[in-house]
């Protein structure tokens, strides 16, 4: 009898793991496909488990595997998967890494309203423990009132009176 019992919960335990994995992996990706195809948000298409990672890094080698001309444009070889899918799908696009999607927006005056985020509707992705330590808790990395109060100090500090004073400052010091 206890067998038994043994074997049912792990079967029903097996089977509620299965069905997670299922919803994660294929089940929220497509959907969240379909819903983004309904405002009109082209997708590329979703590949099982690992998404569009294996498509970005073969064209990430065949772009670095050309040498570069002689331009200021960087993007087809920094990111030659962005530039050679906006070609494609346009400004906004959803490209996928594994299962997690991510919304490429390519439109200057969207990115500005994102950019400005009055009414907190997007946040900085959650970074590494590894990347916190190497980056710190800066500007870059803060949010909310904490990145208010340091943008207001680095805009002060970065300000053209203020650059005037400390770069006449150093001139009289250094080359008087």
């Amino acid at each position: 009898d206890l067998t038994i019992l043994v074997l049912i919960f792990l079967s029903v335990f097996l089977l509620f793991a299965l069905i997670k994995i299922f919803h994660k992996l294929w089940w929220v990706p497509t959907h969240l496909q379909y819903l983004m195809s309904l405002q009109g948000i082209k997708c590329r298409p979703y590949k099982f488990v690992h998404g569009n990672t294996k498509e970005i890094s073969a064209i990430s080698k065949e772009s670095m595997s050309r040498p570069m001309g002689l331009s200021h444009e960087i993007c087809p070889r920094l990111q030659p998967h962005i530039h050679c899918w906006s070609n494609l799908y346009g400004k906004i696009y959803v490209q996928w890494y594994g299962p997690q999607a991510q919304l490429v927006i390519l439109e200057p005056e969207l990115i500005k309203e994102l950019l400005n985020n009055r009414d907190k509707a997007s946040h900085k992705p959650e970074v590494s423990p590894y990347t916190k330590k190497i980056l710190g808790d800066g500007l870059t990395m803060s949010q909310g009132e904490k990145w208010a109060k340091m943008r207001k100090l680095a805009n002060f500090a970065f300000h053209g009176e203020s650059l005037k004073v400390s770069s006449l400052d150093y001139s009289q010091q250094y080359f008087s």
